[in-house]
């Protein structure tokens, strides 16, 4: 255990920091300065930034979440930074496509609950809130050009997807081009020592260290990790809607990991929980050996979700909810009951009681014939009336009950 000058404990323990540099990573640039770093007792800023994109942060963003939560167990400085700025502006790194620029009232909107969803990871009160508009709002148009003059258009139009849009003469935006200057002056702000994101955002840390060099500060180091597959075996992206949210009730969230692909599970567990790498092992090769059926085993890892994000005891409940809504084909007990008012829309009614997000959504349930009113009658009708005294079920997991 090393103290450093604020008196503050900094952890230097061999085996933690073995476990922090390899579980998950796939790359790390310097390296070896790193960890020598970590093994000295160092006090390190390490670096996170997520734009709000959407409402909801999934577990596929907490597996760079939980790899902060493991620094900040050793003592290091985390600085979370909200991208209410970036995000305006659109990353297009993980994109086959221009994304669409959001407005400041949808970005405010959506970063509501980030820091309270964040807060099931990381401990908040020794955490270092920013938000990247701070800064990037009052650059000058000089300070840009200075910027944008560290990097060559070369160097952006290399990246694989932007490659594979301008090969399929598909439009790329200048304003797409300026996104990794802002990441990379988010480093540069708050004098980040590591910044930590997925494979997909190599070119946007690595313009960090760039950044870092032209304006004399010590470069980051880059620790990349693994990016954890969605629900249908994409990449995991609230665009799709292959997500498991850190937000979600324990019984979606158990039900969610009960429908992941089979050949998924070993990567769930290993990203996305503390089961030890032995543990994760054997159960991988007791799956392929066949002592262990797919079924059970996903029982546990949506077991272990449930604990890490709500109790042991909601992961119990969730688990028997589950057993008797699709062994014993039975109707949850407490089902949410809702008054509805004459003439009520079912969209509605499911959007106010938040068993859907938008109307959007509903429609593409009904599409897929995912909204029944139970026993066994599928909704077809997108305008269909809620009817009293009804139990509805939506997709595989959600039921509505009204009166």
């Amino acid at each position: 255990m090393f103290w450093d000058k604020k008196d503050t404990p900094v952890n230097t323990d061999a085996k933690a920091i073995e476990e922090l540099l390899t579980r998950g990573v796939t790359e790390i640039i310097d390296r070896d300065k790193l960890k020598s770093s970590l093994l000295e007792g160092k006090k390190l800023r390490i670096k996170l930034g997520i734009d709000p994109t959407s409402p909801n942060i999934h577990i596929g963003r907490a597996v760079v979440l939980r790899k902060l939560r493991a620094f900040q167990d050793l003592g290091h400085t985390i600085v979370f930074i909200i991208g209410d700025f970036t995000g305006v502006i659109g990353d297009t790194s993980d994109k086959e496509s221009e994304r669409p620029m959001l407005t400041s009232e949808t970005i405010s909107e959506n970063m509501k609950e980030y820091f309270a969803q964040v807060g099931k990871i990381l401990d908040m009160s020794k955490v270092e809130k920013q938000h990247n508009s701070k800064w990037l709002s009052g650059l000058t148009f000089k300070e840009i050009g200075e910027q944008a003059d560290q990097f060559s258009v070369a160097e952006f139009i290399a990246r694989e997807n932007i490659d594979r849009r301008l090969t399929a003469g598909s439009r790329i935006s200048l304003r797409e081009m300026l996104y990794p200057l802002m990441q990379g002056y988010d480093s540069v702000e708050i004098k980040a020592d590591v910044e930590i994101g997925g494979t997909d955002q190599r070119f946007n840390m690595l313009a960090g260290r760039t950044l870092q060099a032209h304006y004399k500060q010590k470069p980051q180091a880059i620790l990349m990790t693994k990016l954890l597959s969605g629900l249908d075996g994409r990449k995991m992206s609230s665009s799709w809607g292959n997500t498991i949210n850190l937000n979600d009730s324990p019984v979606d969230m158990y039900g969610k990991a009960m429908s992941i692909k089979d050949d998924l599970i070993t990567e769930f567990f290993f990203l996305a929980t503390d089961v030890p790498n032995f543990e994760v092992a054997s159960i991988d090769e007791n799956i392929r050996n066949g002592s262990l059926h797919p079924k059970d085993a996903k029982m546990s890892l949506a077991r272990e979700l449930v604990k890490i994000y709500h109790s042991p005891k909601e992961a119990e409940r969730a688990e028997e909810q589950f057993v008797n809504t699709f062994s014993k084909k039975e109707i949850p007990q407490d089902v949410l009951e809702v008054e509805i008012m004459e003439e009520e829309l079912l969209s509605d009614t499911f959007i106010k009681n938040e068993i859907v997000q938008s109307k959007s959504e509903f429609n593409r349930l009904i599409e897929q014939g995912a909204i029944e009113e139970l026993p066994g009658a599928t909704i077809t009708d997108s305008k269909a009336i809620a009817k009293r005294n009804t139990t509805y079920k939506v997709g595989k997991r959600r039921f509505l009950k009204t009166k």
